[in-house]
Parts: structure tokens; sequence; C-alpha cells
């Protein structure tokens, strides 16, 4: 796979390509998420949130083997949904996050198979790394009772002192770690 730079240089419009589109302004995208969230609030009594999504989908494998064991467990009896636990709301929102990510991507023209990574750093070593963090953060997701989306969004629009919290350790986390990884992306 090629690099950063290879992928989106000066080749991309020598190769016949064309070119794509500019990306969205963050404020405009920000001040409709912030819509997103108001409306599910409306609709659904509830914030966004994406950790329920896979925890149906973790029901649902384990009620494929003993639906028994999952009416007993109180973690898993929650997302059982009466013997369909697919049809948990939060499932759909993840379903259509991604149909959106990828008619976005694709309607301007940014949609490509490929590995991101830094000049110094193999695509071995970025896909493990990225296994290794995601399985990191999805440990933390469901120590802390809920994904960004759920931590930083939701908690923080109603000002949520956990939200508030994680947002602040989030950001403080970034910045410091920055200084460590920034060789394995410049």
């Amino acid at each position: 796979m090629s690099t950063l730079l290879e992928r989106h240089g000066a080749h991309g419009a020598a190769e016949g390509r064309r070119a794509a589109q500019a990306f969205a302004n963050p404020y405009l995208a920000g001040f409709v998420l912030g819509l997103v969230l108001l409306a599910s609030f409306l609709i659904t009594g509830r914030g966004l949130g994406a950790t329920a999504g896979f925890a149906a989908v973790a029901t649902w494998i384990a009620g494929t083997f003993s639906p028994e064991h999952v009416q007993a467990n109180l973690v898993q009896a929650k997302y059982w949904n009466e013997g369909a636990p697919l049809l948990n709301w939060t499932l759909f929102l993840l379903l259509g996050a991604f149909v959106g990510a990828a008619l976005s991507g694709w309607l301007a023209r940014r949609t490509q198979l490929c590995i991101e990574r830094g000049p110094r750093i193999s695509d071995g070593q970025r896909m493990a790394l990225a296994f290794v963090g995601g399985f990191v953060a999805a440990i933390g997701a469901k120590l802390a009772k809920g994904c960004t989306s759920g931590q930083a969004l939701t908690g923080s629009s109603v000002l949520d002192v956990g939200g508030l919290v994680f947002m602040g350790a989030v950001f403080l986390s970034a910045y410091g770690l920055a200084y460590f990884v920034r060789k394995e992306w410049l």
C-alpha cells in the first residue's frame, strides 16, 4: 500500500482521477451534529451512543448458543429485546452512520481502499497499532459505561460531570501523547 503523501499528492491528478471535493466546514458539521443530537433527545428520549449497538450484537451471538444464559445475565438481559437483540435502535444508528459515511466519501470522491499511515511505519505495524488501540478503547468504553459519542456528545450536552471530565481527559491525554507519537505521522 502506498503512503499518505503518495496517495494524496500530485499523482492523483496525473492518473486521470477527478480531484476530491473539499472537506465540509467543521463548524457547520458540528452544528448539524448538534441538531441530530437534539432530534435524538426529542424522538427517542435518549442521546447518541454506539456502545449499546455492539452489546446488542454480542447478546445476539450469545443468545444463539444459550438464550437462557442471556436472559439470566443482568448485563445482556437489557439488550435481549424479547429475543430480538438485533432490533436495538443503536444498532440501526451504527449502520446508518456507516452507510452515511460511505455515501459521503463516495460522493466527495474520497473513497479508496488504503491504509493511512506515516512514512516511518509499515502497514503491518499500523494495523497492529489500530487493533490494539481499538481493543483498549472498547474496554475503556465498557468500563466508562459509554463510548466517546455517549460520554462526550450526550453527557456534555446535558452538562453531566462525568461527560465533561471525560472530554477534559481526552484532550489532555491527546495533547500529552501527541509529542511521543508525532514521529509516526511526520
